[in-house]
């Protein structure tokens, strides 16, 4: 796969659940994209019909992403969440970091007062915790190229991002297959049609019909062509990170004005390796002020121990390095504490999604970067499903859950995982926006107005009256309760009449829809221009590869 993804990122640990080999597909066509029929209403204007149409155009404009109102769900008191902090120092002091070749971090480390012994580094305690402390933002700014779709990432806030990193893609149509540039650039477009989706992704499916070390220019010019949401870089290699950053100085206007504009998903190998590739990358992006996520990709039992509280303490460890590095590099580099924790089949060794152990991590992780002083990264909709069938509902449901009452900042795998993370699903992208909207409605929390406490209108309703046709409920009605669009809440008579659809045959006209009608953001000629240049003198200074 060309960009580290959280499911296949491990390059040191053979598990073969989590790795696809490279392969250049044959000709792959995405299904081509036909609206529905249009459905025939009994009436052409006023009324109910005006009001479904209003609610309809209004769907399509962006929702600014959250500013939670909810107090963050935590699990550990002070004493022992102070205890994970003391475990994640003991190991990092006692047992350290493997940094495997890339020299200038070990001396960047050691300068700072770390001890180097070849290429492991061990940590004095509170070394790290300092360095971070001392300058990396709190909360930071995401630029976008359309400054209305500036995302604020920290704080109260939560940013919605799509699946990252599925080799496959799959819909009703075309069932399972390998992904291409076609099937990239219509996840773009969805991402940037929904307006739950605050931020554009990065690689939202791997294209494997483009050469390894080319795809990524392809990718961040899909991300500026057919979004003007935020987006993420390459982090295969610290060349590719230089093209995500200077592709990015055009598309912003030839300047970054010192802007982050970035943000992008830096891995450990995990246990305890951070590895030239990812360091490499981070590199390139915190010395030009753009935003790395430090994520230790952690499947308990296997890269980590099986209990909570040692994930948390390890997961800690290996985050906080990852940080210090990108202080190190330019103090004040926006950075983001990630945390991928699943559980296993302790009988086949299969990741499992969806279960109380990883949302208990979560909510420890969480604590643990709002006590840093950093942003924070995780959860989304995780399933190991291979359809989106019940499962994949119900495990997606407990990891969004845990995510919104953790308090998680930015949240990647939002809305398309399938299988772990090796399939996108292009109805379960729409079925997984749907909930992300739900997700709007639940962060505003309890209305305590005078209207959202209605004691005026229960008053002056008589006991045993029920409130239809109550000027409270009339005024509200509109805006009382979230909507869904995937879901079918009518009569079995109605339902049957309607053809019987169940929520994946919706979710596909959905999705072909929201493609039929998708019209591009403005993008300078110029611009444009000078990109598709600079893509094409790329690519001719390099052989294909594929692996």
């Amino acid at each position: 796969m060309s960009d580290t993804t959280d499911a296949s990122s491990d390059t040191s640990t053979d598990l073969t659940l989590f790795t696809t080999p490279e392969v250049v597909a044959p000709e792959v066509v995405a299904p081509e994209v036909v609206a529905p029929e249009a459905a025939t209403g009994r009436r052409s204007g006023g009324g109910r019909a005006a009001r479904q149409a209003a609610r309809a155009s209004s769907s399509a404009e962006s929702i600014p992403y959250i500013t939670r109102t909810l107090a963050p769900f935590e699990v550990l008191d002070e004493e022992n969440i102070a205890k994970i902090e003391v475990n994640a120092d003991t190991i990092l002091e006692r047992s350290g970091v493997w940094i495997r070749d890339y020299p200038r971090a070990i001396e960047l480390f050691v300068a700072a007062g770390a001890v180097a012994d070849g290429e492991r580094v061990r940590f004095p305690a509170g070394m790290c915790r300092s360095i971070i402390q001392a300058s990396a933002p709190a909360q930071f700014t995401q630029h976008g190229r359309n400054p209305a779709r500036n995302v604020e990432i920290g704080g109260m806030n939560t940013v919605f991002a799509p699946n990252y990193g599925s080799p496959f893609v799959r819909d009703l149509d075309g069932g399972r297959r390998y992904a291409t540039l076609a099937d990239f650039e219509n996840i773009v477009k969805l991402a940037y049609s929904s307006p739950y989706i605050h931020h554009s992704g990065g690689t939202v499916c791997e294209p494997v019909d483009i050469p390894v070390n080319k795809r990524h220019l392809d990718m961040v010019y899909s991300h500026v062509k057919y979004s003007d949401k935020p987006f993420m870089g390459s982090v295969t290699a610290m060349s590719r990170a230089q093209d995500s950053v200077d592709l990015a100085r055009v598309a912003f206007g030839g300047d970054l004005q010192d802007r982050t504009v970035m943000i992008s998903l830096i891995n450990a190998s995990s246990p305890m390796v951070w590895d030239e590739t990812m360091l490499g990358s981070a590199d390139v992006y915190a010395a030009n002020n753009q935003a790395c996520i430090f994520t230790p990709f952690i499947l308990a039992g296997a890269m980590a121990p099986v209990t909570v509280a040692g994930v948390a303490a390890q997961s800690l460890a290996e985050a906080l390095v990852g940080m210090t590095f990108a202080q190190l590099v330019r103090p004040g580099a926006p950075v983001v504490l990630g945390s991928f924790a699943s559980s296993m089949s302790m009988q086949t060794g299969a990741p499992t999604f969806g279960t109380p152990e990883p949302s208990l991590v979560l909510y420890v992780m969480a604590h643990l970067a709002r006590r840093l002083g950093v942003p924070f990264r995780s959860g989304g909709g995780l399933n190991a499903s291979k359809i989106a069938d019940a499962q994949a509902a119900y495990e997606s449901a407990n990891t969004l859950q845990a995510t919104m009452l953790g308090g998680v900042n930015f949240v990647l795998h939002a809305a398309g995982w399938l299988e772990g993370g090796l399939s996108f699903g292009f109805e379960k992208f729409m079925l997984d926006a749907d909930q992300l909207g739900m997700m709007h409605t639940f962060a505003k929390g309890v209305d305590m107005s005078e209207n959202g406490q209605a004691v005026d209108a229960i008053t002056a309703q008589e006991p045993g009256m029920h409130f239809l046709g109550s000027p409270h409920t009339l005024a509200n009605f509109e805006s009382a309760f979230y909507r869904s669009n995937t879901a079918d809440n009518s009569s079995y008579e109605q339902w049957l009449e309607e053809g019987s659809t169940d929520a994946n045959t919706r979710a596909n006209k959905l999705w072909k829809k929201s493609l039929a009608d998708y019209e591009p953001p403005a993008l300078d000629s110029a611009i444009d221009e000078e990109l598709t240049e600079f893509i094409t003198r790329r690519k001719t200074e390099m052989p294909d590869e594929i692996g």
